[in-house]
């Protein structure tokens, strides 16, 4: 019996009716609106062939006839860029014959156990017989399997009922050649999601019709409304039989391949890549020259800059090494720092290379153009090992500037998170570099080196880094003992074992020596942030009273915070408060300045964002150290976007105060310290030493420090997608991000008052581009959205009484946000069809609310402000 696959009969000609069509268009789109083409023509089925020892294998012949192409969906004379072309100018005389020229398909038990077909004819043509073939393929039992098709080696589930199949593919366990890239956060991401059903209805156990349907869905995930569908349709329908040619006679399939045209082929049922080639496009300088204005300095905290900097990387993506290193040399000093953001993020062998070539660290007066390198290195959203090697080979060798050595190092560590994120964590580079880091560590004498190789841990988070983070923190002086701590505190709370909560337990409760306030509170979070027991959360309430001033204050407001944003250690503090009752009003009532406050930036269907800011002051009311923080999330995923300490020490002999108990001796210093995007940047220095300190007092301009400036490749995504049907697909989704932050503290001795500033300008550009690719016609969705804003934070601190005056001020000014969408149809020729919508809108200025007693305090220092105009000192 006929049980197992589809049989035909003999001396028949089957003749069908077939269709393809893709769409695409908005995620929530109706597909009545979507740009897209549909291909249709005949299609005639005969059998050739039967073995004469087993029923089940049969050899038959498909042909397509009378090929026609056409809107998807009716479009107005004027509109139809199809409208007047007859298929041959369309597709192609020569494209046309490959496509009407027969295939052979040997079909054992329903599976295509052989594909034959003429072997140099053009792919993309090959594709769509291949896409055709595949629909031939079916089982006549329920039941699951791995087979192969056009989508490559796939799991396949079939449901059957009397005369009806359902095949459903499961796309993403097909076994391909993936080309691509995602980014490293899922934050920054696209998410997708693939189906594929084809039905079929069978009658006189031969096929009767078939639909088949795939749809691609892409969102990105921080903007779900930002997304794109691909639909894809096939339909084959019986439409008569009539009498046919009878079998060849043949013990063998070979003989009759041979009888039937040996030109023919065995050739793989999967895709071969199609390359499209561009016929009209710039030059990587012609491209340059056009974007080039935007890239100005000055205007890097515009929305254009950072789309022209997505459209650089694109053209550096398909350039080479020369084309790139011709641009570098040439280029004005002010444009190369942007050059360079662009070149490096472009991620492929040819840009590294190029710009390993141009760099020469030996050579100190190129610091700017080295620090934005590994810097762009260290954002890059799919670092290869070789990046690593590359950075590791330099660090070995020599290196003019030590700020560099040390940014080096740095972002070594971060690169060797992200490789170890995606599995590579064993790779021979990735092994190098952290044996590197932590051998260097273990031997360094001076403290800048210790410094340079924790920041690097800090980036890397090394589960084995634990134990030597540990000893640092507890044993090592101030500066580094801080640092040590932070890197741990930015670990999973899943790695903090016992013996980690157990030695920040002694350095808050400095059971073994006295410890900095900085690093005394930070081990408190730390605990507080990594479920914490009853014990643990009662003796850090108990001692709130014992402290020094300014630290009891920052305590109390760290737990009032944890409270009141309902962190997942509140429930653990309410039950200790509860069974404190006695002891705590006098603990509770504490004066002081310092404070720790969270609150939400957005609330959204898809990502939130928070903003924390916690500040604590040495008790004479100067800054030790205010910490800015935003965070993104969703469900899944966390985002560090940003951070930006400032921290100040021994600054008490300026305005003649006492210092804090155990910081009789410490160094004036004051430097600030970011995070942006999960990567810890190089610190950078305000002032080192008194001498320092007075000459930079003396000239205080108040001039802001840069911290960060330049252009960052957030969100990097590309999928190329082969369709059932035989054309390629492909999501591409770039974002962007222009960015300015600077940072500055200024005093006067006149006012007594102190003012930190960090201004964070910046601008950010999307661009998605989902297409469908049939070689003779293009279709597909653009989709921008652009946003410009700029974040103030501002503290004033005045210092002529006790407690002293602090007024910390958090602003957004109104942000311009754009988006914008183009559904396109287009031909080689140029003839094209474009539906476009966008809109604009402003989100309003925003001062963010701290806590009620900020907002007092803002009244009081603004009011004396009034009172006594003047200059400053």
């Amino acid at each position: 019996g006929h049980t197992t696959g589809p049989s035909l009969n003999n001396d028949k000609l089957y003749k069908f009716a077939y269709s393809a069509e893709v769409y695409v268009d908005q995620v929530k789109a109706s597909l009545q609106k979507s740009a897209g083409y549909r291909i249709s023509s005949g299609v005639d089925v005969n059998l050739l062939w039967r073995n004469p020892d087993n029923d089940d294998d049969q050899l038959i012949k498909i042909t397509i006839k009378d090929v026609q192409v056409e809107n998807v969906n009716e479009r107005p004379a004027d509109k139809n860029i199809f409208k007047g072309k007859s298929p041959e100018k369309i597709i192609g005389k020569e494209y046309l014959e490959a496509l009407q020229r027969p295939i052979v398909v040997e079909l054992v038990r329903g599976k295509v156990k052989t594909f034959y077909s003429y072997q140099n004819e053009p792919s993309f043509t090959q594709n769509i017989k291949r896409g055709l073939a595949s629909l031939f393929q079916l089982q006549l039992h329920s039941g699951s399997s791995h087979e192969v098709d056009i989508s490559g080696k796939c799991s396949t589930t079939y449901h059957v009922r009397q005369d009806q199949v359902t095949k459903i593919k499961d796309l993403d366990s097909c076994e391909t050649e993936k080309t691509g890239f995602t980014s490293h956060n899922r934050i920054l991401d696209v998410g997708t999601k693939a189906t594929s059903a084809t039905v079929y209805v069978l009658e006189d156990s031969f096929i009767k019709s078939i639909k088949a349907e795939e749809n691609f869905v892409f969102l990105l995930n921080y903007r779900r409304k930002t997304g794109a569908k691909i639909v894809s349709k096939q339909r084959l329908e019986l439409k008569s039989v009539q009498a046919g040619l009878g079998l060849i006679a043949a013990k063998q399939v070979a003989s009759v391949i041979k009888t039937l045209d040996p030109n023919y082929v065995a050739m793989p049922l999967e895709a071969e890549p199609v390359k499209s080639e561009c016929k009209k496009c710039p030059s990587l300088s012609e491209h340059w020259q056009s974007i080039r204005e935007h890239m100005h300095p000055d205007k890097l905290s515009k929305a254009e800059a950072a789309k022209s900097f997505l459209s650089f990387i694109q053209n550096i993506r398909k350039a080479t090494k020369e084309e790139i290193l011709k641009i570098i040399r040439s280029e004005q000093k002010e444009f190369l720092p942007q050059v360079v953001d662009a070149v490096t993020s472009a991620q492929t062998p040819e840009s590294l290379e190029a710009i390993l070539e141009f760099l020469d660290f030996k050579d100190a007066s190129t610091f700017i153009l080295q620090e934005r390198f590994l810097y762009a290195c260290g954002f890059a959203s799919h670092p290869s090992e070789m990046l690593l090697k590359s950075l590791t080979e330099k660090f070995k060798g020599d290196v003019a500037n030590e700020e560099i050595r040390e940014t080096l190092v740095i972002v070594m560590g971060a690169l060797i998170r992200k490789l170890c994120d995606r599995g590579g964590c064993k790779l021979p580079g990735v092994m190098e570099a952290k044996r590197l880091i932590l051998n260097r560590l273990e031997k360094a004498k001076k403290d800048d080196n210790v410094q340079m190789y924790l920041l690097a841990l800090k980036n890397a988070l090394l589960p084995e880094a634990i134990p030597v983070l540990l000893k640092y923190a507890e044993s090592g002086e101030g500066p580094i003992s801080s640092l040590a701590a932070t890197a741990l505190q930015r670990y999973d709370p899943s790695f903090l074992t016992k013996e980690v909560k157990e030695t920040m337990n002694r350095i808050y409760h400095q059971t073994r020596k006295v410890h900095e306030k900085t690093v005394r509170t930070t081990a408190a979070a730390i605990i507080l942030n990594s479920n914490p027991s009853y014990m643990e959360v009662k003796n850090i309430l108990l001692s709130i009273g014992e402290l020094p001033m300014e630290m009891n204050k920052y305590m109390l407001s760290m737990i009032q915070d944890i409270l009141h944003f309902e962190m997942p250690s509140s429930k653990t503090i309410r039950q200790v408060l509860k069974d404190m009752r006695a002891h705590n009003y006098d603990r509770f009532s504490k004066m002081g300045s310092s404070s720790a406050y969270t609150g939400y930036i957005t609330r959204g269907p898809d990502v939130s964002s928070t903003y924390s800011l916690d500040i604590l002051y040495s008790g004479s009311g100067i800054l030790r150290r205010s910490n800015m923080n935003i965070h993104v999330f969703d469900r899944n995923a966390e985002l560090h976007a940003i951070q930006v300490v400032i921290e100040a020490q021994g600054l008490e002999s300026i305005i003649a105060a006492t210092p804090d108990e155990g910081e009789e001796n410490l160094d004036s210093f004051a430097g600030m310290s970011a995070i942006l995007f999960d990567v810890q940047l190089r610190p950078v220095t305000f002032f080192q030493g008194y001498g320092d300190l007075m000459s930079k007092m003396l000239s205080a301009t108040g001039d802001a420090m840069n911290v960060v400036k330049g252009l960052v490749l957030l969100t990097d995504y590309l999928q190329e997608i082969q369709l059932q049907s035989g054309p390629t697909a492909s999501a591409e989704f770039l974002g962007g991000l222009a960015i300015d932050i600077s940072g500055g503290m200024e005093f006067s001795l006149w006012y007594r008052e102190s003012k930190t500033n960090v201004k964070n300008r910046v601008a950010v550009f999307i661009a998605g581009n989902t297409e469908v690719d049939s070689f003779f016609v293009k279709t597909g969705m653009e989709t921008t959205l652009e946003a410009e804003t700029a974040l103030d934070f501002i503290s004033t601190v005045q210092f002529s009484q006790y407690p002293f005056l602090v007024c910390m001020q958090m602003d957004r000014v109104e942000s311009p946000f754009r988006t914008h969408m183009t559904k396109y149809e287009s031909l080689p020729s140029g003839r094209r069809y474009t539906a476009s919508r966008g809109k604009a809108a402003a989100l309003a200025g925003n001062e963010y609310p701290l806590h009620q007693e900020n907002s007092n305090m803002c009244k009081k220092v603004f009011g004396a402000k009034e009172d006594s105009a003047g200059g400053w000192f």
